[in-house]
C-alpha cells in the first residue's frame, strides 16, 4: 500500500517570522488551519521552509504554502497560484528555500511531488513585533477563505 493512501491527503505549511509582525501571517493561517478539525488536512507553521519538509510532501497529495509579501498601492491583495517544481539543476539546498525549489527537492527524492499552490498575504509591517497591521488581518482572513475553496476543490476531484 502507497503510503500517501494512509496519511492525511492534504498539508497546509504557513511560513514566516512570527517574531517580524506581518512576516508571520503565514504561520498565523497554518494555525488556524489546525483548528478546523478536518482528519484529512495536516497543518505546519514553521519559520522557514528546509529541505527536511520533503518528506511531508511525499506523504501528501496536496499542499497549500502560505507566505507573507511586501505589499505596494499597485499590489495588495492575497494572491493564489498554482506552482510546480523548478527544474531539478535549480533547486535550493540551503537552509531556506522557496516552495517550487522544496517541490523539485521532493521530485528528486521520491520521484513524486503533490499538487500545490501558494497562498500570498500583502504584508506592510516587517519590524520586530508580534501584532500583525490590518492589512496582514484582512489578509489572513480571505487567505483562510481561498484555503477552503482549494481543499475542496481538491477533495472534489477525482
Amino acid at each position: 500500500m502507497d503510503l500517501r493512501e494512509k496519511l492525511p491527503n492534504i498539508l497546509v505549511i504557513g511560513y514566516g517570522n512570527d517574531l517580524r509582525s506581518d512576516d508571520g501571517v503565514g504561520q498565523r493561517v497554518a494555525n488556524a488551519v489546525a483548528t478546523w478539525g478536518m482528519p484529512q488536512v495536516r497543518s505546519l507553521a514553521v519559520v522557514q521552509l528546509t529541505p527536511e519538509l520533503a518528506e511531508s510532501l511525499n506523504s501528501c497529495k496536496f499542499v497549500v504554502f502560505v507566505d507573507a509579501y511586501g505589499a505596494s498601492e499597485k499590489i495588495c491583495a492575497v494572491q493564489v497560484h498554482p506552482l510546480k517544481p523548478l527544474d531539478t539543476g535549480n533547486f535550493l539546498l540551503g537552509h531556506t528555500s522557496e516552495p517550487r525549489s522544496l517541490l523539485a527537492l521532493t521530485q528528486a527524492l521520491y520521484n513524486y511531488y503533490p499538487r500545490a499552490w501558494l497562498v500570498t498575504i500583502p504584508a506592510v509591517n516587517f519590524e520586530l513585533g508580534e501584532t500583525i497591521s490590518a492589512i496582514a488581518q484582512q489578509g489572513l482572513a480571505t487567505a483562510l477563505t481561498q484555503i477552503s475553496i482549494l481543499i475542496e476543490g481538491f477533495t472534489l476531484s477525482p
